[in-house]
């Protein structure tokens, strides 16, 4: 950071793509860059852990903010409209300090039941093969835990979940791919109930990562998260739980893989082995 509080410019060089700006930043959580511009910021974030820190704290003021004011917008207009606009007895200084109050509350809140809720869970009776033999697990770290984060950010969102729809797969598919420098591709889940609502590119400790998000017909989410930065080194499926998401997670080559959803244990299984089979090289 600079004495004035502004980001430090990027490390690109002077002919390459412009600086980032406080201004790129409050962009990118308001979602108003093009996606070329939000993938560069998002490198950027990727090595800068204090920028990355205040835009999620932006993030979840967002999210604050939604919950408290989005039931308003949805009151139907009264009837009869008075002809004389009156001031309303309230300050929006007083709802900005209730909005930070009810963002740090909700912070406090989610902290504190991911330490109550991360506990081990009994293994599968099931035998299986090694990659698919879901080892004991409980509070998630490394790229698990990021895992968690992201589809607890981004999954509850109703009017923008993913960066590029469904509807546009192959643009997707090809943009992560360029991305993320291997071929990326999203596992048909659509015979377990999930079909793809579409996919965003995520900053990670090395290098970009990739999300992929899918909807069954109840409503539930679940995420498929795509990383460079596979820590674990054991090959079996891994479980644990961050407050009210489960995952499962594995490695496969260079890459680590986490499926994160609301969904029971059991449920879990089924599709991460499914994606397992998809994505198993040969």
């Amino acid at each position: 950071m600079t004495m004035d509080g502004m980001p430090r410019e990027s490390h690109h060089g002077p002919t390459g793509p412009a600086p980032i700006t406080e201004a790129d930043l409050h962009a990118y959580v308001d979602r108003q860059l093009a996606p070329d511009r939000r993938a560069e910021v998002e490198m950027f974030l990727s090595t800068r852990p204090e920028d990355l820190e205040r835009v999620r704290h932006w993030q979840q003021q967002n999210e604050a903010m939604r919950g408290l004011l989005d039931p308003v917008l949805e009151e139907p207009l009264p009837l009869r409209l008075p002809l004389q606009w009156q001031r309303p007895p309230w300050s929006w200084r007083g709802l900005a300090a209730s909005v930070l109050l009810a963002a740090a509350s909700a912070v406090l809140a989610w902290s504190w039941r991911g330490a109550v809720d991360a506990e081990s869970v009994r293994q599968a009776s099931t035998p299986a093969p090694r990659a698919l033999v879901a080892a004991e697990g409980g509070g998630l770290t490394g790229f698990a835990h990021q895992a968690a984060v992201a589809h607890a950010v981004y999954s509850p969102d109703v009017r923008r979940p993913v960066e590029v729809g469904a509807d546009q797969e192959q643009a997707l598919v090809t943009w992560l791919t360029k991305r993320m420098g291997t071929p990326v591709h999203a596992p048909k889940l659509g015979p377990l109930g999930y079909d793809l609502i579409g996919g965003r590119l995520l900053p990670g400790d090395q290098g970009p990562v990739a999300q992929f998000m899918y909807g069954a017909s109840g409503g539930q989410r679940l995420t498929l998260y795509v990383t460079h930065d596979a820590t674990v080194q054991d090959t079996a499926f891994q479980f644990g739980r961050d407050g009210s998401v489960n995952v499962f997670y594995w490695v496969e080559g260079r890459f680590g893989y986490a499926i994160s959803a609301g969904a029971d244990r059991d449920e879990l299984l089924k599709v991460s082995q499914e994606v397992y089979r998809q994505l198993k090289p040969g």
